[in-house]
């Protein structure tokens, strides 16, 4: 994909992402114990969405800026609230967005003094304003490491609940095998953790074979949720996006199958867009 985050920034892709991380966070909170969020390719924490990297694609425009714009039903509305109102308090609350949130920003607004974050960035240009970001933040911990090897490095955590979000640049052949081990890795060292992956979904095949190939880790409790916009093309942008969740919190399959159609409508570029969720191991078979 030659994806530096910059580019692709609040586009649909990090609304699905960052709204189920959201949810799951929120699930998190519910118990007094402690938890530690997970990022392994965390990126810079926080995007100027002014830039001109991000003014020269604008894929923003089609995701959080359709979506803040937008009057969802109730229910939807109330399941996109904390993500939404996260947004806009990066933005001193107003509707004008100039500023969005990276994944381990996200995560830290949601935490509580009792909470901790490990966010980890392999690349110089995206690690330093990382660590900047969180110079001065005693609950997070910012890493330069490989986003494998950090994700051996810190698992299992301390307090023995988290969230660990596996987010790749899919710059480079073969990030899909690295995934699907890299989800097998996490298991064996924290097998109680909830476990996001995120992918993009260009190659059908590709994804398929993915798919049957997370499944076949005999993992019990494995989601499947996915965004389509319009219909995906090797050769062509980025118009579908898919994670895989260990271990969901109660009741976020029934939450996404109310969610995802509703997204695959207002983002909806052809007839090919759509929303799916569905178990690949445990649970029953859900779909949207």
């Amino acid at each position: 994909m030659n994806y530096r985050h910059i580019y692709h920034a609040g586009n649909f892709a990090d609304v699905l992402k960052h709204a189920v991380l959201t949810l799951v966070v929120g699930h998190m909170r519910r118990k007094e114990a402690p938890f530690r969020i997970v990022d392994t390719h965390a990126g810079t924490g926080l995007y100027d969405l002014a830039s001109g990297e991000a003014e020269r694609t604008g894929e923003w425009r089609d995701g959080i800026g359709r979506l803040l714009s937008a009057a969802p039903p109730v229910e939807i509305a109330a399941m996109l609230a904390p993500y939404l109102d996260m947004v806009r308090a990066e933005n001193g609350g107003g509707e004008r967005i100039l500023r969005y949130p990276g994944s381990p920003l996200v995560a830290r607004r949601l935490m509580r003094p009792v909470d901790r974050l490990v966010a980890n960035e392999a690349h110089p240009e995206e690690a330093a304003p990382l660590a900047a970001l969180f110079a001065k933040d005693r609950q997070v911990k910012v890493l330069s490491l490989d986003g494998w090897t950090a994700l051996k490095a810190v698992l299992p955590p301390r307090e023995r609940r988290g969230v660990v979000l596996i987010d790749p640049p899919f710059e480079e052949p073969g990030e899909f095998e690295r995934l699907c081990d890299g989800l097998a890795t996490a298991y064996r060292r924290f097998a109680t953790g909830t476990v996001i992956l995120w992918y993009p979904i260009k190659d059908v095949g590709a994804v398929s074979a993915f798919s049957r190939d997370v499944a076949a880790l005999g993992i019990p409790k494995l989601l499947s949720v996915e965004l389509f916009t319009g219909t995906p093309r090797p050769d062509g942008p980025l118009v579908a996006t898919g994670l895989v969740i260990l271990n969901p919190p109660f009741m976020l399959d029934a939450k996404l199958a109310t969610l995802l159609p509703y997204l695959a409508a207002l983002f909806a570029r052809d007839e090919g867009a759509e929303g799916r969720v569905a178990w690949l191991a445990g649970e029953r078979m859900t779909s949207a």
